[in-house]
Formats: C-alpha cells, sequence, structure tokens
C-alpha cells in the first residue's frame, strides 16, 4: 500500500489512524531519511494510543517509553539509527516492555524485527516538493486485514 502523505499534519493524522488497528505487543518499523517524518508518524500513533507526554525523537536517549492514559495503550518508540547489532538492541531490555505496549524503532530495518513473529514497516520518502510518499509493508500475522479495513486506496492522502 502506498500513500501520498501532503504535510507533516497528514503524516501526523495517517499515524492517529494507524493507532486505531494497533494492539498491544504490535511492532512498526519506520524507514526513510532524515525529516522524512518518522517521528512525526510516531507522535500520531502516540495520539491515537491515548500515551502521556510529548512524543520527541529519541535519538540522543535511543529509546523512550509512554505511559498510557486512560483508556490508552503504551508506546515503546526506539530510535536505532546508531544501534549496530542485535546484542545493541538486546542491552536495552525492550522485551519486557514488547508485550504490554506498541513499539514503534525509527531506522530499526535489519536489526528490530526480531523483537515479533509479524511486524509493519513503513518506509518515508519525502520529494523534493516536501509531500511525503509511505509504502507499508505487511510482515507476516493480520496486518495486511488490519491495514486493509482503515479503507486507504493506494496512492491515498491520509
Amino acid at each position: 500500500m502506498r500513500l501520498t502523505l501532503q504535510t507533516a499534519g497528514d503524516t501526523q493524522e495517517f499515524g492517529l489512524r494507524l493507532a486505531a488497528v494497533l494492539r498491544p505487543g504490535d511492532l512498526v518499523i519506520l524507514t526513510g531519511p532524515l525529516g522524512a517524518g518518522k517521528t512525526a508518524l510516531t507522535q500520531g500513533i502516540g495520539a491515537g494510543l491515548g500515551v502521556e507526554g510529548r512524543i520527541t525523537s529519541p535519538t540522543f536517549v535511543i529509546a523512550r517509553s509512554h505511559r498510557a492514559g486512560a483508556p490508552g495503550v503504551p508506546l515503546v518508540h526506539v530510535d536505532a539509527y546508531r544501534l549496530e547489532t542485535l546484542d545493541e538492541l538486546d542491552d536495552l531490555d525492550l522485551d519486557t516492555d514488547v508485550d504490554a505496549a506498541v513499539t514503534v524503532v525509527e531506522w530499526g530495518a535489519g536489526l528490530a524485527e526480531r523483537l515479533a513473529e509479524s511486524h509493519l514497516e513503513i518506509a518515508i520518502e519525502r520529494r523534493a516538493d516536501e509531500v511525503r510518499e509511505a509504502v507499508l509493508h505487511a510482515r507476516g500475522g493480520d496486518w495486511a486485514a488490519r491495514l486493509a479495513s482503515l479503507g486507504l486506496p493506494v496512492g491515498a492522502a491520509a
């Protein structure tokens, strides 16, 4: 599925809509260059999940946990940019949080897939005109059905 996201606000709105199909234990892996909108998407997901506090890039702390408001689902937000090995990812002790929370990993391709049997990968590219193109890849589980339930046609603007 490919989505066209005209603005950062559209990217956040798509995250808000995506949160409606997310549940504890889900893994979402975000890829794309700096400034593509990975954190903006995560902000929308956090808003949709009802988490407490402001969501910012975890670049310097590597991982942030956001508690769920009532009602809501906790969010673990990871930036794997500086992680080079699976051992470094394991050192974060995320396994204790992933069953009860939605985990979003920026720059996680090639490392984070092992955190869950199935996951959703979203590749975001920013065009020269600042419009973002997001390509969603369902990897196992019931992700394809959940994405279909969003009712977003290919090429749709979220």
